[in-house]
């Protein structure tokens, strides 16, 4: 299959869509790291009065260890949508409570390795969710587990990347459909649909590209330049279901 010109996008005015939306790793990232080229395509976007807006699984202390340029963003969403930080104030807000103790205290007493603890979030790595699921069952807790790529995150039920996000815009006084969002994993399906446009990088799990309305050519933080050039040069139509690689 041949890549089609980025700019087979252009459906609508620049004026549309108001905001972009990106998922950390595997997407603006690549093992953790967010090259040159693609943090200088966000300061473009950024400068041409657009909202940036960064959605991440990520706890929020890791995050901004790891990642130099938060002050790109109007708002970070943290912990798959648990924890909203405003990077210009330095503010953070919790969208939900702390994980149960006794929750924490059982995971640790079955061995479940790794074990990150958030503020809200419960992380660890496949196959550990067979225990999880085990322990969530024994002490009768309404939590969920989310799957990315081999992560598992546990969290209360119902909190999700699209809730997270809806806190954020809430605050920016933007609508959903005024958002373009780009990822690559299981737990961006809930973002896609929240968002006026939704994009899949090519390093994106095929059930994600399927779910898109949009596939770039090039994987993680180059397949966000790409799509930041097309939309300051040409515009995004709405739920247009198209494939950057098809014929």
């Amino acid at each position: 299959m041949q890549a089609q010109d980025p700019r087979g996008f252009n459906q609508r005015n620049n004026g549309h869509f108001q905001a972009l939306a990106c998922d950390y790793d595997g997407t603006i990232a690549r093992d953790g790291v967010v090259a040159p080229a693609t943090v200088e395509a966000l300061r473009t976007l950024r400068a041409s009065g657009r909202n940036l807006l960064l959605v991440t699984g990520r706890r929020l202390d890791e995050l901004l260890c790891i990642f130099n340029h938060p002050e790109l963003f109007e708002r970070i969403v943290a912990e798959n949508g648990a924890v909203l930080y405003r990077p210009h104030t330095r503010e953070f807000l919790d969208l939900s409570g702390p994980p149960p103790a006794r929750f924490v205290e059982l995971l640790r007493e079955r061995g479940v390795r790794p074990l990150e603890i958030g503020r809200v979030i419960v992380a660890t790595r496949e196959p550990q969710q067979v225990a999880v699921l085990e322990v969530i069952r024994t002490l009768g807790l309404e939590l969920q587990v989310i799957f990315n790529k081999g992560a598992v995150m546990v969290l209360p039920s119902g909190v999700n990347k699209a809730t997270g996000l809806k806190r954020a815009l809430e605050e920016l006084s933007l609508g959903p459909e005024s958002v373009v969002a780009v990822g690559d994993a299981e737990n961006d399906h809930a973002f896609f649909d929240f968002c006026g446009f939704s994009v899949a990088v090519a390093n994106a799990l095929p059930a994600v590209q399927e779910h898109a309305d949009f596939t770039t050519a090039a994987p993680n933080g180059a397949g966000v330049v790409e799509l930041i050039h097309a939309l300051m040069q040409s515009g995004l139509q709405p739920k247009r279901r198209v494939d950057a690689r098809a014929e």
